[in-house]
């Protein structure tokens, strides 16, 4: 009887002290309360959607542009310190201080970074991870364990980013 709605409860309960007239007119009544809520939280859904695809569409199209070569070398010496340069160098002992520079320079900054300069640290961070690919076989299981680990971190505080600007943009439409 727990899993009943209340609409019907309410039915069940005045069922004795009512005529059938009353109880259809109660029913009608929350029914159309039903409806109410229904027809709100589609509209509330509609409206999340359109801005959720506008923001795609917009993340999309910031992304087709390309990244200026000359600031991308700025940002990953930003990012990279002493690391920067030439990651060919990197050698399977070295490139696990690379992303442990890389996430520390992330944490420092991220706060105060624009979508864009999100771009140019996944650039970055791309790159590192091209060197990663290049020297996996010879990459001892610890240093490997702390690469994952620094990489786990830096998709956090990107997909952390992401996820706040959505609601973001999802909350101004719905007000």
């Amino acid at each position: 009887m727990k899993y009943l709605p209340l609409a019907a409860l309410a039915l069940l309960l005045t069922a004795c002290d009512s005529t059938p007239r009353e109880r259809q007119e109660m029913a009608r009544k929350e029914l159309k309360n039903l409806d109410t809520l229904a027809r709100t939280g589609g509209q509330r859904l509609a409206r999340a959607a359109k801005k959720t695809a506008a923001y795609d569409a917009a993340n999309r199209a910031r992304r087709a542009q390309p990244l200026d070569a000359r600031h991308q070398q700025q940002v990953s010496a930003q990012l990279l310190g002493p690391f920067a340069g030439n990651l060919a160098r990197l050698t399977p002992e070295t490139i696990a201080g690379a992303y442990g520079q890389l996430l520390r320079e992330t944490r420092a900054r991220h706060a105060a970074w624009t979508l864009r300069d999100w771009d140019y640290a996944r650039a970055t961070y791309r790159a590192l991870n091209a060197e990663l690919q290049r020297l996996r076989l010879d990459l001892p299981a610890r240093e490997e364990l702390r690469v994952r680990a620094r990489q786990a971190e830096f998709v956090a505080l990107q997909a952390t980013r992401t996820a706040d600007d959505l609601g973001s943009a999802v909350k101004e439409k719905q007000r």
